[in-house]
């Protein structure tokens, strides 16, 4: 059995919460642990999103649940007419993650069963030490740095090893390479995927997390690898002018493992191998025109290629 750092957080919570109730003797001061528990939450942002939205479904509800039992009555029906105003209207101002902790104020309501200022002023203590609690217990997190560089490294390595096998059917003609390491890269991004809006919704105070801006370069990279295999696939036979593009992506598939090269000299070669393509004859044959075409195509998606990487 695992213990998670929700879980611990969830239980030293609702146990200060409590503490804190029972310290200052307030009534039913038990219901603050339960509002704590229900405000712990994966983010920040969701935290704090949950606490709000509860906190003023609680108010609503001590409010609209004194004025219809003072009116209906304290009876078990009154409990029909109040659910039925009160979750469309928690849903109407979108606070209806709140309907299931306000039932809870609703109840304190019904039991206590007349209206008086010290009451309120006690739930209303309840309420703020509850929802207080679990908002600076969850402003914690634990970091996930390591785990989303991991992934940042594991997707650079794919992208290498791709990059690799490329060139080499280029230089050489032939490769026994099945492209397994696109369908890894894609899992990859995947599993970080959730992991990245979560430090998102952690740094909402701030300008927001690099690792997004990373994840969705590496999205586009992945993107133009897949556009690129099937034109370099097209190829059917080792050219002059398929080596050198070949030695281009082992250059590139090098900088991006140790950055040998600079991204302007990246730049300065690519653009020295179209110029060179610019002078050489016309293609003679239609199947040296086809291959002439693919190799155009993959230099135009190399080009692409290394604008994301001036981009990050």
């Amino acid at each position: 059995m695992k213990i998670g750092f929700r879980t611990i957080k969830t239980a030293v919570g609702v146990c200060i919460s409590i503490f804190l109730a029972e310290t200052l003797q307030l009534t039913n001061f038990a219901a603050a642990g339960i509002l704590t528990l229900l405000c712990i939450q994966k983010s920040r942002k969701q935290s704090f999103h949950a606490v709000l939205s509860r906190f003023i479904a609680c108010l609503l509800s001590i409010g609209v649940s004194s004025v219809l039992f003072s009116l209906i009555g304290y009876t078990p029906l009154s409990f029909l007419v109040l659910l039925l105003l009160f979750i469309p209207l928690c849903v109407r101002l979108r606070i209806h993650e709140g309907i299931a902790s306000s039932s809870v104020i609703v109840m304190h309501v019904y039991m206590h069963r007349k209206m008086d200022l010290a009451f309120f002023l006690n739930e209303l203590q309840v309420i703020v030490i509850g929802l207080g609690v679990a908002l600076l217990i969850n402003w914690y997190m634990p970091s996930i740095d390591k785990e989303l560089t991991r992934y940042q490294e594991e997707a650079n390595r794919l992208l290498c090893t791709i990059l690799h096998e490329m060139a080499a059917y280029l230089r050489e003609g032939y490769t026994l390479w099945d492209g397994k390491e696109l369908l890894l890269l894609t899992e990859v991004l995947k599993k970080a995927k959730p992991l990245v809006m979560m430090d998102m919704e952690n740094q909402w105070l701030s300008k927001g997390s690099s690792y997004y801006h990373k994840l969705e370069i590496k999205q586009q990279q992945l993107d133009i690898m897949e556009r690129m295999l099937p034109y370099v696939s097209r190829i059917s036979v080792k050219m002059e002018q398929g080596i050198r593009i070949g030695d281009f992506m082992q250059a590139l598939s090098s900088h991006l493992s140790d950055g040998t090269e600079s991204k302007q000299q990246m730049v300065d070669n690519l653009r020295t191998i179209r110029e060179y393509h610019k002078l050489l004859p016309l293609p003679e044959t239609r199947h040296e025109f086809e291959n002439r075409a693919s190799l155009y195509a993959v230099a135009n998606e190399l080009e692409i290629f290394i604008n994301t990487l001036n981009k990050g």
